[in-house]
């Protein structure tokens, strides 16, 4: 069992950066790809960012290449999205997500903190 916990979001004006940071319980935290997902009002939950177990492979959707970063901690049991350039469509609620080794589906999910970009 792993449980997900989010912070960072918040208001900030369309060019400017946020930090959104996951804290993860339990000592097995390795042993767990990690994703980021968002939602827009009204849209459906996409795929932002993911990062393996040892944090040596990233892959981003093709919208936030070059703009996001995806980091891990296995240390502090965190992942980290770096979010620069942002625009007022990265608004939205960011979830991250825990996939365990061999699963193709993210087991478990935080509860959403809140981007907000402004024009």
């Amino acid at each position: 069992q792993v449980q997900l916990v989010e912070s960072g979001g918040g208001l900030v004006q369309a060019g400017g950066s946020l930090r959104l940071s996951c804290a993860a319980s339990g000592r097995t935290f390795n042993s767990y790809g990690m994703g980021w997902f968002r939602q827009a009002p009204g849209k459906e939950r996409i795929f932002v960012a993911h990062i393996t177990r040892s944090g040596e492979n990233t892959v981003y959707t093709d919208s936030v290449k070059g703009r996001f970063t995806i980091s891990r901690d296995n240390a502090k049991n965190t992942v980290y999205l770096q979010m620069n350039s942002l625009k007022p469509e990265d608004t939205a609620v960011y979830y991250c997500a825990a996939r365990a080794r061999g699963d193709l589906t993210y087991n478990y999910w935080g509860q959403g903190t809140q981007v907000t970009v402004s024009s």
